[in-house]
């Protein structure tokens, strides 16, 4: 009798267990099974979850292994990562990832001592980018990574570990190696590239001026100094100028209307406008006087870009308006991108009223107070518009692939031109946040999987 209770205690006790592993195993399917949820983008849209690390039964022993070994197989996940810091993630979308990209080091470079050199191809050529072929670039600008070379040969496509097309692929596409890198870069809006529709799913990586691609590329970017720097001594920015609103333009046919607001808005208060679309004259020959002139004179400047697309800020900002003695009145991007790229209270956006009317009125407020004016230049020598230097982090995630494997876009048409990204003339305050902004890349792995299936 007791052996037969004995023997029964031990199936109850081997039962017990097997349904501790059962139930354990799937608790950690369930934080990969996260990865094909919907959720909502601060864009709106949806977009794969990146796994989460749910509590085991056992402690971290077998979490940790099966979790392990589930990472180097579906590393190539956007979202799935060990350093979110350094590709997109849902648990940093905001972050543009540039100052972290400039400073990593892929760990395969720390292990090894003699690393080969990862070939980049320029497909458009790099006479436009005016830089050479070669390693040149790479030891000029002093790259943490610099084990890259680059090329522009398409006769050498078929060993080059990047490559690298502007705007657009060939009409004849190049046909694509396996464990090749297809990198898309852009830095017109979507109303001024080409369709993508019969290379979607040809790109492993994207580089342009939205937040959210592989590799950030902004026309420029903010960086501030730490807490060590002194702020320079206040200045009455307001002190002679007799002038409101300036904009300096040549294209007047935007799709976004700029024109037909800027018109309106000089109903109500002073807007002198140079170039073609007005009748006052400052050649592009001339910047220098122009943007003294700028300095001296005028309040305020409209850094109007000429579409209204998602993080779509030119040099028509950074330049004309915040390395100058005005403040720019933006329009283009919506307000939280202007604030994610721009120091803080630096531009007044056009859509934080509800009219030029309404507009005007507040810039005339500022006009006639100095101290409101002035606090839009709080920020001057607090920080410092940087080079983000592109080939090297380039060459830094070059160098991580075979760290962090292959991935690709499904869609990047829909990536790029889906819905919401950009707006026509409506403005993103009346605009629903239905955003389609989600990175599609999946596995080469699951990819070859499915299609084998």
């Amino acid at each position: 009798m007791r052996l037969y209770v004995k023997k029964l205690l031990q199936i109850l006790l081997a039962g017990f267990l097997l349904v501790v592993i059962y139930l354990n195993l799937n608790v950690m399917d369930m934080g990969f099974d996260a990865q094909h949820r919907n959720g909502a983008l601060p864009w709106g849209g949806n977009f794969r979850h990146a796994p989460r690390h749910l509590p085991t039964f056992f402690g971290k022993g077998i979490h940790d292994y099966v979790l392990h070994n589930r990472l180097m197989q579906n590393s190539s996940r956007p979202f799935v990562l060990k350093r979110p810091s350094i590709y997109p993630s849902l648990d940093q979308y905001s972050d543009d990832r540039i100052v972290s990209q400039l400073q990593f080091i892929p760990q395969s470079l720390q292990d090894q001592k003699e690393v080969p050199l990862k070939k980049i191809l320029v497909y458009s050529g790099l006479s436009s980018w005016s830089i050479p072929r070669g390693q040149t670039l790479f030891k000029e600008q002093k790259c943490a990574v610099s084990s890259c070379t680059l090329l522009d040969e398409h006769s050498k496509l078929d060993e080059a570990d990047v490559v690298l097309f502007q705007h657009s692929v060939s009409q004849r596409d190049p046909k694509k190696s396996m464990n090749q890198i297809w990198a898309l870069f852009m830095l017109e809006s979507p109303y001024h590239t080409m369709t993508f529709s019969s290379s979607r799913s040809f790109f492993n990586w994207t580089a342009t001026y939205r937040h959210d691609s592989t590799i950030v590329a902004p026309y420029e970017k903010f960086v501030p100094f730490n807490s060590s720097v002194q702020p320079p001594r206040p200045k009455n920015y307001a002190e002679g100028k007799t002038k409101k609103v300036a904009w300096f333009v040549s294209n007047c046919g935007a799709r976004n209307g700029r024109r037909q607001y800027a018109n309106e808005l000089s109903q109500y208060i002073q807007v002198d406008i140079y170039g073609a679309c007005g009748t006052l004259k400052c050649p592009r020959f001339q910047n220098n006087k122009c943007f003294e002139m700028l300095n001296k004179d005028y309040k305020f400047y409209l850094a109007f870009e000429n579409s209204n697309c998602r993080d779509y800020i030119t040099e028509k900002f950074f330049i004309n308006g915040l390395k100058h003695d005005v403040i720019p009145i933006v329009m283009g991007a919506a307000p939280e991108d202007y604030q994610r790229a721009a120091p803080p209270h630096s531009f007044i956006h056009v859509d934080d009223f509800e009219s030029p009317k309404e507009l005007a009125e507040y810039l005339l407020k500022l006009d006639k107070d100095d101290t409101l004016y002035n606090s839009y230049f709080a920020w001057k020598g607090t920080g410092d518009i940087i080079n983000t230097f592109f080939w090297c982090r380039m060459c830094a995630l070059a160098n991580d692939v075979p760290n962090r494997g292959p991935s690709w876009f499904e869609d990047v048409e829909s990536w790029w031109r889906g819905p919401g990204v950009c707006i026509g003339q409506q403005t993103w305050r009346r605009t629903p946040h239905n955003k389609t902004i989600a990175d599609l890349a999946i596995t080469l792995k699951e990819r070859t999987l499915a299609t084998s299936n």
